[in-house]
């Protein structure tokens, strides 16, 4: 919830509304593996993508791969295959790529560390693993996502506190003792296709900066917090509704946001008392809903009707993460 709000082109002038985002980190786990490979040379396979090889110095920072081997070029990492699996479907708008880069930039920290080089904080890995792929993406990026993957669990990340402060503010809003409970009010649907969030993002950034829909950004901020308050309280027919209004705020500005498969699941969620949202920044990827236990089991099995339509489509499971970034060193 709030998405796009951990950017820095919308939370500066907007600072003095307190803009917030909430996040989830979800048990799909990205592992990163590093392996030796030939002298000057970075490998990179990841699950959904080409493998791709090129000498440390002449690795391009616009290919699909392109943010892990602008992380290898940051720590000087050469004659490494880096083997990146997901258990999350390519391209699916939960934070993939984010989540990967987090883990890279832990494993190299960790190697480095076992050669007596002081480790990075999760802070630090989070703000490094992000600056990188602003410096690579062409479009302004957030925080969230990685966040998230580092600290795992259910989160507020309140923007931009001040001068001289801590540009954002964590606050746990749900604990590890009610997880199990608050993932029977949970569902979350892959479209069956993947999102390309860039173009989406890009139109709600030019939009904002010739000053248009001003007030429904600062509507989205209010949403968001009030959201917060009611998933703190875990009230989820107040956060189901708070949900489905920022949704129609975004589709309003830009109704790409969700494909027809989309359309179909947010519908149906919101006529059967639940919230639906896209992940990310929508334009395929993934749905997810909340609502009360009876009503999310009276949606799963529409839901699962509608994405049996679609060939890839399908429900995830939506167990909550409490852990986060988890680093193993073998020395094979």
């Amino acid at each position: 919830m709030g998405g796009t709000l951990d950017i820095s082109t919308f939370y500066y002038p907007l600072r003095y509304l307190s803009p917030c985002t909430v996040n989830m980190a979800i048990d799909l786990r990205t592992r990163v593996r590093l392996f030796p490979y030939e002298k000057g040379m970075v490998k990179i396979s990841s699950k959904g993508f080409i493998s791709a090889e090129y000498h440390l110095d002449e690795s391009p920072f616009d290919h699909p791969l392109g943010l892990m081997f602008a992380i290898a070029a940051y720590f000087r990492a050469e004659g490494v295959h880096i083997d990146i699996n997901s258990s999350s479907p390519p391209r699916s708008a939960l934070g993939g790529s984010s989540a990967a880069a987090v883990a890279l930039v832990g494993a190299f920290s960790h190697i480095f560390e076992q050669m007596g080089v002081k480790p990075l904080s999760r802070l630090q890995i989070a703000l490094l693993a992000q600056a990188l792929e602003a410096s690579v993406a062409g479009v302004p990026c957030g925080l969230q996502d990685q966040l998230a993957a580092v600290y795992g669990g259910v989160t507020a990340w309140t923007w931009q506190e001040g001068v001289g402060k801590p540009y954002f503010r964590k606050k746990v809003i749900v604990r590890k003792k009610s997880f199990n409970d608050l993932k029977r009010h949970l569902l979350l649907a892959y479209c069956g296709v993947p999102h390309e969030s860039k173009d989406i993002n890009k139109k709600w950034v030019r939009q904002f900066l010739a000053g248009k829909n001003r007030e429904l950004w600062a509507e989205i901020v209010a949403c968001t917090q009030k959201f917060t308050e009611a998933l703190t309280a875990l009230n989820f027919k107040d956060a189901s509704v708070l949900m489905n209004r920022e949704v129609a705020i975004r589709r309003k500005m830009t109704p790409e946001v969700l494909d027809d498969v989309g359309e179909e699941l947010v519908d149906s969620a919101v006529k059967n008392n639940c919230g639906a949202r896209f992940t990310g920044a929508g334009g395929g990827g993934c749905i997810w809903a909340l609502g009360e236990i009876e009503e999310i089991d009276n949606l799963k099995r529409i839901w699962e009707k509608v994405l049996s339509s679609r060939k890839d489509a399908r429900l995830l499971d939506v167990t909550i993460d409490s852990e986060g970034l988890l680093c193993n060193i073998h020395n094979n």
